[in-house]
């Protein structure tokens, strides 16, 4: 059977209220934009984008238990759920799929609670501060990852 060609982006809690939530660190772009620049990212290297956001960890994880089915790898922006939650970490590396963890401020610059990633540990392409612009960086480094390119 061929892999499948699809990714899961997953976008924690939270997420939802970008263009409006504290723009002077997440900028004005929405979550449908992230969403947009992530399709057109894999899109052009052939791969497509199955979205979720929620503001609760059970749906997410329920999310990423489904990736195992469909999926080639998983980008995800927890949130704060990066910082938190243990549970969400064990979902991804139960799913034994590559992971691309992305962050549209810069994490280590800002509070000390956000240093900290129970991601971290699982994810093979990390993504941070870049804006909304790392979701396309994330899913090219990840999609590189899962189809073994070593160039562009």
């Amino acid at each position: 059977m061929p892999s499948p060609r699809r990714l899961l982006l997953v976008n924690g809690p939270n997420l939802n209220l970008l263009g409006t939530r504290e723009p002077d660190v997440y900028g004005t772009a929405t979550l449908a934009d992230v969403e947009q620049i992530a399709t057109d990212a894999a899109a052009r290297r052939g791969f497509e984008v199955r979205a979720v956001q929620s503001n609760h960890e059970g749906v997410l994880i329920d999310e990423i238990h489904s990736a195992r089915e469909d999926c080639a790898g998983i980008v995800i922006n927890p949130g704060g759920l990066t910082h938190t939650s243990v549970v969400l970490r064990d979902a991804l590396s139960a799913v034994a799929l590559p992971v691309a963890e992305v962050h549209i401020s810069d994490v280590k610059a800002r509070e000390e609670f956000r240093h900290h990633s129970y991601v971290a540990d699982v994810a093979v392409v990390h993504v941070v501060g870049e804006g909304v612009a790392g979701y396309a960086t994330a899913v090219e480094r990840l999609i590189r990852v899962i189809t073994g390119l070593t160039d562009n």
